[in-house]
């Protein structure tokens, strides 16, 4: 009688410690990556510069663009020294057309900006590490060096993923 009562406790035990130990990974991100997995956080665009320069009203508009194309419901926007990062979330019924999505997304930011080099991910990993970013730029956490570096490895972490 008392083994099934071990068992059940033995299993109950692993159940409580995995949950515990799944739940500490969230204690590194902020409040607003973490509720962005379910519902839209409408992030404000970053440029490492911080609040200086043409870097944070570029991506104002580049985030403005692309928030009004229809399939699209969430973007982050990060201005860097050379490049652009644009992370965005696709409508749910929209899932199918990504290729499209993106395509299109491609076409608008060359069209619109010329000059500017885009790198572009629907990842919604991505996407975190976009947010998590601005965050500590806007926090004014991480250097204008550090900021860059950041923003590098995570276009090098898109660039592994694609």
């Amino acid at each position: 009688m008392m083994k099934p009562f071990k068992i059940l406790a033995g299993v109950f035990l692993l159940m409580v410690t995995g949950l515990t130990i799944s739940g500490c990974n969230f204690g590194k991100t902020s409040e607003e990556s973490r509720v962005s997995l379910v519902q839209s956080v409408n992030p404000e665009p970053a440029a490492v510069e911080g609040n200086k320069g043409n870097g944070l009203k570029t991506a104002e508009k580049v985030k403005k663009d692309i928030q009004a194309m229809p399939a699209i419901f969430d973007v982050a926007v990060i201005k860097g020294e050379k490049e652009i990062l644009v992370a965005y979330k696709v409508k749910h019924m929209q899932r199918f057309q990504m290729k499209k999505i993106e395509k299109e997304i491609n076409q608008k930011l060359e069209k619109n900006y010329p000059k500017e080099t885009f790198i572009v991910s629907s990842d919604f990993k991505i996407f975190i590490e976009a947010i998590e970013l601005k965050e500590k730029v806007k926090e004014n956490t991480y250097s204008k060096k550090r900021a860059e570096k950041q923003l590098q490895k995570i276009i090098k972490l898109k660039k592994e993923l694609t």
